[in-house]
């Protein structure tokens, strides 16, 4: 049986797709050959050579921003550690009133002994309170700390009282030269006793406590800054009283001048660095600078 002719023999489908719909206008074939040729090489060149692979490119890159992270954390971590010694010194610094504290204190003496050349000795004790009450004011007036400031003053009148009593120039000394005896007993007595009083005197500040007294390390340290105290004071003790039992006054005060806070802020220097190496420095959070215990 002959098979009947199609009606669609010799038509072109009604869907049939030709090669001009595939064209972008204003897009030559040629155009799009040449824009993925590179690329094409590329996956080729990836497929034969897997090291070249663009992943394996940025695994290598990966080491790099880890090590710029680490950079980063040690640079810090080293301006956290500069921040918490700061702190630490500023701690001990206060409790003697800072650096002008130091400077006050050395005053009524820088005072006292020439007025007491030229006016006597009545003079020189009103001329030292004077200068005691100004910077008692002087602080008040700054709100600085207080506690230094007092204890300042007082200081300086018990001096004028025993020289007043004593009716001698030297007795405006005799005060601190026995201070200095008691201070450097109580810091020897400390390391007998195996309780140093850096240690102890650093856990009150900053409310470290004394559980650092089970490690031995920090034991060490702490003895090495309170021994350095004790010689601090035992040398102000020595020398002082040799020039006072000489009846040097000129010479005491200059003593009295030149080992005070000169040799207090070496003292300082070791009590830090020792803090520093028992790990026990102020932590400082954020950035407000503010310690936390």
């Amino acid at each position: 049986m002959p098979i009947p002719s199609s009606n669609f023999e010799g038509r072109e489908p009604r869907h049939a797709l030709r090669d001009d719909d595939y064209q972008v206008p204003g897009v030559s074939p040629d155009d799009v050959a040449a824009t993925l040729a590179p690329e094409l090489d590329d996956a080729a060149a990836e497929l034969t050579d897997p090291g070249r692979s663009r992943f394996a490119d940025a695994d290598r890159d990966e080491p790099s921003d880890a090590g710029e992270s680490s950079g980063t954390d040690a640079e810090r971590d080293l301006a956290l550690e500069e921040e918490r010694e700061e702190e630490a010194e500023q701690t001990l610094l206060e409790q003697m009133g800072g650096f002008s504290g130091l400077i006050y204190s050395s005053l009524p003496v820088l005072v006292f002994v020439p007025v007491n050349s030229l006016r006597g000795l009545t003079a020189a004790i009103w001329a030292a309170l004077g200068v005691a009450t100004a910077i008692l004011v002087w602080r008040l007036v700054r709100r600085g700390p207080i506690q230094p400031a007092i204890s300042g003053f007082l200081g300086v009148g018990v001096c004028a009282f025993i020289a007043y009593r004593m009716g001698e120039a030297k007795g405006f000394f005799l005060f601190g030269i026995y201070a200095s005896l008691v201070y450097a007993g109580a810091f020897l007595l400390s390391l007998v006793v195996r309780w140093p009083l850096a240690g102890v005197i650093w856990g009150v500040l900053n409310g470290h406590g004394t559980d650092w007294r089970s490690d031995r390390r920090a034991m060490r340290l702490y003895d090495i800054a309170t021994a350095v105290w004790a010689v601090v004071f035992l040398a102000r003790y020595l020398v002082q009283n040799h020039l006072y039992a000489s009846d040097s006054t000129g010479y005491l005060a200059v003593a009295r001048l030149a080992m005070g806070w000169p040799l207090t802020g070496v003292a300082l220097v070791v009590t830090i660095w020792a803090v520093r190496r028992a790990g026990h420095l102020p932590a400082v959070s954020g950035k407000t600078g503010q310690s936390v215990s």
